[in-house]
């Protein structure tokens, strides 16, 4: 299939083209400067692989939990896509897309990004049953439910913070994880196409990134109206 995808939820951008069994990568890690970058990366990783946007089968992102603004100009970018040349946009959880290289090792996997205040944005399945749902959860809860665990894999950017954490509570614990970043768009590709062959909707034009924790200017402007 001709696809691509945008991984905007960490400021390690990572956006993708594949034009069947060719597939260009090109990896951003340079912070704040994402809406620089998103518009001419789309044009290289497009031009490597031969495509036109017109030819394009669908498109996939990162719909949720992560960076506010990543999760903007990424769909902002596709739905232009969709809007020019009626090309279907998937939505992949964030977390989602982190546990996925790790589902043939048969054991739990926690799937995180670290969101500050003594908080984790996590989902553990195990077996393939969800244990824990995609949430804004205090480190005490990840901590809580695999104390039991003998073992569990620890996938996206924060493994090396959450492991501390979780050992701390079980010394035990066999903490499994990789200590170099998975190509996120690689997932992203398996997990649409996974979708398309399934017969699950596309996002729809309303839909929007998933956001699991208001932004600062939000709680800003509550605590402002509140108090007026």
């Amino acid at each position: 299939m001709k696809a691509l995808s945008i991984d905007g939820a960490i400021s390690r951008m990572t956006i993708a083209a594949k034009n069947d069994d060719k597939v260009f990568t090109s990896i951003y890690d340079i912070g704040m400067k994402q809406s620089e970058s998103i518009v001419p990366a789309i044009e290289k990783v497009l031009q490597k692989v031969c495509l036109e946007p017109k030819e394009l089968d669908y498109t996939v992102m990162s719909i949720g939990p992560g960076s506010f603004t990543g999760l903007r100009l990424a769909i902002s970018a596709l739905k232009a896509f969709q809007l020019a040349y009626n090309i279907p946009v998937y939505g992949i959880s964030t977390l989602e897309m982190y546990e996925y290289p790790f589902l043939n090792f048969n054991l739990p996997v926690l799937s995180a990004i670290d969101a500050n205040k003594d908080r984790f944005y996590a989902r553990l399945i195990n077996d393939n049953k969800t244990i824990l749902e995609d949430g804004d959860w205090e480190i005490s809860k990840l901590t809580d439910v695999t104390k039991k665990l003998k073992s569990v894999i620890l996938a996206g950017p924060d493994c090396k913070k959450l492991e501390q954490f979780i050992k701390e509570k079980n010394r035990k614990i066999n903490v499994l994880y990789s200590k170099t970043q998975m190509v996120t768009t690689d997932s992203l590709f398996a997990l649409a196409e996974k979708n398309i062959a399934d017969d699950n909707p596309p996002l729809r034009d309303f839909d929007g990134p998933v956001y699991l924790r208001a932004s600062e200017a939000e709680i800003k402007f509550n605590s402002t109206s509140s108090k007026a």
